[in-house]
């Protein structure tokens, strides 16, 4: 069966990097675009990057842009997301999630359970 599994979260301090991997199985991850997604706390669900299913374009939510890198290993069946200068406002569990290229932002096919990432000093 389909699975995503995320890891990575944590609690770290403003200002800090930390990188969320998810590792995907039960289907051919190099067929699809993946995202994460996260929902913080007394928050709706927010999209916040996209990469296409051979690593060559990748878009971000205004709120990330700069600050996170989406990437994946399609031989490994990973994908990652790099966190630096980590904002309190970044607190939320995140997702990652499989969609086709051009769905909306705000649609998904499947999603994993999340990791914790909590930003406070």
């Amino acid at each position: 069966q389909v699975q995503l599994v995320e890891s990575g979260g944590g609690l770290v301090q403003p200002g800090s990097s930390l990188t969320l991997s998810c590792a995907a199985s039960g289907f051919s991850f190099s067929m699809w675009a993946m995202n994460w997604f996260r929902q913080g706390p007394g928050k709706g669900l927010e999209w916040v990057s996209r990469i296409d299913s051979a690593a060559t374009t990748k878009i971000y939510a205004d709120l990330v842009k700069g600050r996170f890198t989406i990437s994946r290993d399609n031989a490994k069946n990973t994908l990652y997301l790099q966190m630096n200068s980590l904002k309190p406002e970044d607190t939320a569990v995140y997702y990652c999630a499989r969609s086709e290229w051009d769905a909306s932002t705000s649609n998904y096919d499947f999603r994993g359970q999340g990791t914790q990432v909590t930003v406070s000093s």
